[in-house]
């Protein structure tokens, strides 16, 4: 009996470990769309704000699970490009300054010294957060730099239409109505 135990243990602790990630990965896919999820990479941040791949994708977009991370919600989970996880790393450091006007003259100071890492032009990032059984999905368009004067697009939300946000910063991004 005690050798059928030494057996069936260490394989139970597999096949627990094996279910536990599968659902950190899906969990981490829920703001990726539909046909991106399957070769979306999936990575898991650190406390020094580096990561692990906990699954390799085949396409650009990686989604991660941001969770509980010092000055996130309780539910939060994102996708973006490969090429902006130097920046989402960036934006967990500033989330994690508690103070919300020490953490905007952080963020005023990167982006006035050069700091500040710039997401890729043109890259989209997805977000689903509040209520993980009934999230609110939230999509924006990265656009560094950009300017009503460089794309013709509004910066308030006055218009009805899509707008830009933060413009003429790295942060500047585009909003569509509604969200």
């Amino acid at each position: 009996m005690k050798r059928i135990a030494s057996l069936v243990l260490p394989i139970l602790a597999i096949v627990a470990g094996a279910f536990a990630q599968d659902a950190a990965i899906d969990k981490a896919l829920m703001a990726a769309p539909a046909q991106l999820k399957k070769d979306a990479t999936v990575i898991k941040w650190k406390a020094d704000y580096t990561y692990e791949t906990v699954r390799q994708g085949k396409n650009a977009l990686v989604c991660y699970d941001e969770s509980g991370l010092p000055g996130e919600p309780a539910f939060k989970v994102e996708c973006t490009m490969k090429g902006n996880l130097p920046r989402a790393a960036q934006n967990l450091k500033f989330e994690a300054i508690t103070d919300a006007k020490e953490r905007q003259a952080a963020l005023d100071k990167a982006e006035k010294d050069g700091t500040r890492i710039k997401p890729e032009y043109g890259s989209v990032w997805y977000h689903a957060m509040g209520d993980q059984a009934n999230p609110r999905y939230h999509m924006t368009i990265a656009v560094p730099g950009a300017t009503t004067k460089t794309t013709g697009l509004p910066e308030t939300r006055d218009s009805g239409g899509v707008w830009i946000m933060n413009a003429g910063t790295t942060t500047a991004h585009l909003m569509t109505p509604g969200e």
